[in-house]
């Protein structure tokens, strides 16, 4: 066993010796195509109207994102800022088991600003071409939450402006409640056009963390039911393409 992990271990470094890049720093920018998919349910058994009860909300949603971005790496991490935009569609099934039930649904825009940190390991294949894993995180900071109601005919409405979506205390959702932090993983690609100029393609998995918003949600579960122990169970999660050009500031060979 110890024989096989060094091995290993002199395997990959053999592999970074030979293929690892030197270092170097760049600036670029392009753009985002991507799509988040929410599949959850909150769950709480309690007591309402004097009866033990089960309830499930579950939220269903499926949005598309683009947007553009600049970021600033230096071999082995890449720092970026990111406005982007999102349109979705959306449905919210709401059971009392054995009682009652009720979904509502409708259209979907959000607008944020974020900011990634990725992490890098690149490798060259050629004098113009290297791929490189990625593993890293971005925040997201929400500028826009808007919805429509289809059982509303199509009223639209702010997230945070208390006239459909309250919390536990009847207060409005604040726009940070939509925040979010995600943890992505994928790779990319770099083409090299000139000494300096290249082009980048990056291809990446994300998972969001839970928001503020859900959390009161459950708040509003204790609160319905009795029930101290709420459940939330599902993901939110989605692909995205990042392509841009880049620009090299400084470059070390090995």
């Amino acid at each position: 066993m110890k024989r096989s992990i060094l091995a290993t271990v002199l395997f990959l470094a053999g592999a970074v010796a030979v293929f690892g890049e030197g270092f170097s720093m760049s600036v670029g920018g392009g753009g985002i195509l991507g799509g988040v998919f929410t599949r959850y349910t909150l769950r709480a058994d309690g007591v309402m109207a004097g009866e033990r009860v089960t309830v499930d909300a579950d939220q269903h949603m499926n949005q598309l994102d683009y947007g553009f971005f600049a970021f600033f790496d230096a071999t082995f991490g890449t720092l970026s800022v990111f406005l982007q935009n999102g349109v979705n569609s959306w449905r919210q099934p709401f059971f009392v088991h054995d009682f009652a039930g009720q979904e509502d649904s409708g259209q979907g825009w959000e607008t944020v600003l974020g900011i990634s940190l990725m992490g890098r390991w690149p490798f060259r294949l050629s004098d113009r071409f290297s791929v490189f894993p990625m593993l890293g995180m971005d925040y997201q900071i929400s500028l826009r939450q808007r919805r429509s109601l289809d059982q509303a005919g199509g009223w639209r409405y702010n997230r945070d402006d208390g006239s459909v979506e309250v919390d536990a205390y009847g207060n409005a959702f604040r726009l940070s409640d939509f925040n979010s932090l995600w943890i992505s993983l994928g790779g990319g690609a770099d083409f090299t056009l000139t000494s300096n100029l290249f082009l980048r393609g990056e291809l990446l998995y994300g998972f969001r963390l839970m928001t503020s918003h859900e959390r009161k949600n459950l708040e509003m579960m204790r609160q319905e039911t009795g029930d101290q122990s709420p459940r939330i169970g599902g993901l939110t999660s989605g692909p995205s393409v990042r392509l841009s050009a880049g620009w090299r500031l400084f470059t070390r060979e090995r």
